[in-house]
């Protein structure tokens, strides 16, 4: 009797101990699996639905069905839909099947919200362009020499030029990143720091550099309106402009190698 309970007792530890080892087993999970033939699917539809031409190796490699054969076909379908990613494919695909008695504007925040903008940095511009403060003098005076109403006028006459021109520019990259298939749900984030950026650069244009490159006694509305509206379309070129310059002088005074 004793070695009877005594191999009972022994038979039911032993499965616990495969299950264990079982779920502790290292390898790629059903949710992955199923993940990169969920990508596999939305880049196959993409592709066909765009004209793409489709890598005919991609056939056999899903009917395998293997992990190697799912992780070799996902490979190159990113290549034959490139520049386009599963990620982009996907967000693009949930704008398309959502409730389509919805405005496009509602389905994508991120073209309304910059619209919107747009809108506003054109109020501003007229209601500022339009004010006896913002002329040719007061605007050769910069933000120095203004003060007041004055200076508020100025500047915010420089920042709405400055805003149109870097929302022109996203607009535009929006507008393209649709068609390619590329647009990610974080850019909404990242365009949002660029418009920043992009009146930044447009008052350091207008207002710094505008000394340095022309005479200062002929700087005029004009002027400094085209460099305001360079400076907020090619605020990311601005930027790496002045990053150059500033890893020039680093390399200068901290030798290579160095930390």
């Amino acid at each position: 009797m004793a070695k009877t309970v005594s191999t009972s007792s022994s038979s039911n530890v032993k499965p616990k101990v495969d299950k264990i080892s079982d779920a502790t087993k290292p390898g790629i999970s059903q949710d992955i699996i199923k993940e990169l033939s969920a990508e596999i699917n939305n880049m196959l539809s993409y592709a066909v639905y765009n004209g793409i031409t489709i890598n005919t190796e991609v056939n056999s490699l899903i009917q395998n069905s293997s992990v190697d054969d799912l992780i070799n076909a996902h490979n190159l379908l990113c290549k034959n839909v490139a520049p386009a990613t599963p990620k982009s494919i996907k967000y693009t695909k949930n704008l398309h099947s959502e409730d389509n008695s919805k405005m496009i504007l509602s389905r994508l925040p991120l073209v309304r919200n910059l619209i919107i903008l747009a809108l506003v940095f054109l109020a501003i511009f007229i209601i500022t362009g339009t004010s006896s403060a913002v002329n040719n003098d007061s605007l050769d005076k910069g933000i120095m020499n203004n003060h007041g109403e004055q200076l508020l006028l100025n500047i915010g006459y420089l920042c709405a030029i400055s805003g149109l021109g870097v929302v022109f520019y996203l607009l535009k990259n929006v507008s393209s990143s649709l068609k390619k298939g590329t647009l990610l749900p974080e850019e909404s984030i990242e365009y949002m720091a660029q418009i920043v950026l992009g009146i930044i650069a447009g008052l350091v244009l207008s207002e710094i550099l505008s000394v340095y490159i022309t005479n200062p006694d002929n700087v005029n509305l004009f002027n400094k309106s085209v460099l305001a509206l360079i400076g907020g379309f090619s605020s990311d070129a601005l930027f790496s402009m002045l990053q150059g310059v500033i890893d020039r002088i680093k390399s200068i005074f901290i030798p290579a190698g160095t930390s």
